[in-house]
């Protein structure tokens, strides 16, 4: 019996560590993928009410976003929560950024110091921070604790599979040699998981020791029979579980059920006899190829709708390169364009999941685009800090003059001035936001006290001109009585009395002035009652006509007066020289010419004009040098 028992022996370790059925190949690798994920599974096991269920964050603050992983890190496994952890620090990351990029903005915007360096204290960073290094901690104790662990339930599981080796060694009684198999069954059910790598290899080792003790045994037959039935029996419920799981609705809730019942069938349930074993473990096998398979086309929508997500968030990704290379030239635009990126950022982050394999891909495009657009928004509003500077510069200057002027009693010429400053200033852009309210006090009150002062100026002014109209009045009602001799000198002299008399009685406004040109009237007929020259008539005319201009307040008239006699003589002169130039060719004819005479006394009229108007010419500049 001996012989025999090592001859078996010897057979049975040369096939150690060999699949245990023959299966179709899809279906092998079938229930090869789902003992892989069992592997995993058993690996990464962990309190089922501590696994935190990812939840879409997209429109979740910052401040909840915080609480979150604050609440995360008070798991005692982090690692169970891996996927809520990324997801958490994503979306918080991403919001934090662009308030860092608005503040920076702001910042570069407002600030008129070169050498300023941005800084920001965000209390809510600062716990997200601490909530990170926390979960960092535990997660790296987690995970030096757990490889400690599988390492150990891995040495314990091998110590019974080499027990289970060596089973044969010894000439125990066979009820000994079940007893002590027995006992190292449910060694093996206490044991957890281990390394992953090692899951497949260990148990077909353990398997196929456990068979080869039934298989190889000469076992006493009652014994044995009634433990292959109730093997065979428990196998059998699994299989009509599973049969119901096929039908289930929920497929990941069957799935995992699923792998529950191949992790029993497998660990906890031994072998069954050869004649059931192998119709068996197909019938078990096909079922769980059916359950896989309604899983796989479950997947396989989702990997559509992930596809779907992927094209979407490119086409979002294409239309923010769009805005981003739109031309931007002011302020109200940027926010237009800060506002179209908003949407569009939000639209990316609901958009859904992408392909694992694209995730990368997809949000490094993203970013890019965004920091791009953050790059040339940034580069914008530091430019236009540079020209708000440069406009504050233009700002302080016009205040300054403005307070130099705002007390001169030079009225005449500073209201020209402060209404050039006024409109200077209008056309100036920008200032930083923090000078702007105080520039625009100082200005405005510079401003204010001059035309305060000019104002009360008028007024008291007027009353001086309305008073002077009044004796104007007064003296042409008294003019009218006045009445030529008959003697040329004695009535030019009072004519020129009365024009002296006129002035000093001093201006009036502008509104008034009509009395002024009464006055002249009644000079050009008192002119022409004397028979004078015209020339003499038209000078004491423009004499009295330049006192008034003098008296103007507005400088502009005095200037076009000028112009205005400049061309009268360029006109004159050119129609002189045409008439002149004209004459020499008709020089050949008779003196007594109807037509020379009329050109040659056209000659002596235009001499005539431009004399007097030389005169005029003269006195004016005379009047401006004064």
């Amino acid at each position: 019996m001996l012989e025999q028992k090592n001859d078996n022996l010897h057979e049975a370790e040369g096939l150690e560590g060999m699949a245990t059925e023959n299966m179709p190949t899809e279906t092998e690798n079938t229930v090869t993928s789902l003992e892989d994920s069992i592997a995993i599974d058993s690996e990464e096991e962990a309190s089922k009410d501590e696994i935190l269920h990812l939840q879409d964050y997209t429109n979740w603050s910052m401040e909840q976003l915080v609480e979150e992983l604050e609440k995360i890190a008070t798991l005692s496994d982090v690692t169970t929560a891996k996927e809520p952890i990324e997801e958490v620090k994503r979306n918080f990351l991403t919001k934090f950024n662009e308030l860092l990029d608005e503040k920076k903005a702001a910042f570069y915007a407002e600030n008129v110091d070169e050498n300023a360096t941005f800084s920001y204290d965000f209390p809510l960073k600062n716990r997200f921070d601490a909530a990170m290094n926390g979960i960092r901690n535990k997660r790296n104790e987690v995970l030096k604790n757990q490889q400690n662990k599988l390492k150990q339930n891995l040495a314990d599981r091998e110590t019974i599979i080499e027990e289970l080796r060596h089973i044969f060694d010894s000439d125990s009684r066979i009820l000994d040699m079940l007893k002590k198999v027995n006992e190292l069954r449910e060694r093996w059910k206490t044991i957890g998981p281990i390394p992953r790598d090692k899951y497949n290899h260990v148990w077909n080792n353990y398997h196929f020791h456990i068979e080869r003790f039934y298989d190889y045994l000469h076992l006493d037959k009652e014994a044995r029979d009634q433990d292959f039935k109730n093997n065979l029996e428990q196998k059998q419920r699994i299989i009509e579980r599973v049969e119901v799981l096929v039908d289930e609705a929920d497929v990941p809730k069957a799935f995992k059920e699923l792998q529950r019942l191949h992790r029993v069938w497998k660990e906890d349930i031994g072998p069954v006899s050869k004649e059931h074993r192998e119709d068996i473990w197909n019938r078990f096998s096909e079922l769980t190829k059916q359950i896989h398979d309604k899983r796989e086309q479950l997947f396989e929508k989702f990997r559509e709708k992930e596809t779907e997500n992927l094209v979407k968030k490119k086409e979002i990704i294409q239309n923010l390169s769009t805005v981003v290379a739109e031309p931007i030239e002011n302020h109200n635009q940027w926010q237009g364009q800060i506002k179209k990126v908003e949407e569009l950022r939000a639209e990316f982050l609901k958009a859904g999941k992408v392909p694992l394999e694209n995730v990368d891909e997809v949000w490094n495009e993203f970013k890019k685009v965004l920091r791009d657009f953050n790059a040339s928004k940034n580069n914008f509003y530091k430019n236009l800090k540079n020209e708000q500077n440069d406009n504050l510069t233009k700002k302080l200057a016009l205040i300054e003059q403005a307070n130099q002027l705002k007390d001169t009693e030079d009225f005449a010429n500073a209201t020209a001035v402060f209404q050039k400053i006024q409109e200077d200033w209008k056309a100036i852009g920008h200032v930083p936001r923090k000078f702007s309210d105080e520039l625009w006090k100082n200005f405005k009150d510079a401003c204010n006290h001059y035309f305060d002062r000019y104002h009360a100026y008028k007024k008291e002014a007027n009353k001086v001109v309305d008073e002077v109209y009044e004796q104007k009045k007064a003296y042409l009602e008294g003019l009218k009585s006045f009445e030529l001799t008959g003697d040329h000198k004695t009535d030019l002299d009072g004519i020129k009395k009365h024009i002296e008399s006129w002035k000093t009685l001093g201006k009036v406004s502008e509104q008034k002035r009509h009395i002024d040109r009464k006055f002249n009237k009644i000079l050009d007929v008192l002119f022409e009652k004397l028979s004078m020259s015209k020339k003499d008539s038209e000078m004491m005319r423009f004499s009295n006509h330049l006192e008034n201009l003098k008296g103007s307040d507005d400088k502009r008239k005095l200037e076009n007066e000028h112009i205005f006699i400049n061309r009268k003589i360029d006109e004159i002169q050119n129609d002189l020289f045409q008439l002149e130039n004209n004459i020499q060719f008709i020089s050949s004819s008779k003196a007594n010419n109807p037509l020379i005479k009329e050109v040659e006394k056209s000659i002596e009229k235009l001499r005539e004009d431009l004399k007097i108007w030389k005169d005029k010419q003269k006195q004016i500049r005379i009047l401006k040098d004064a």
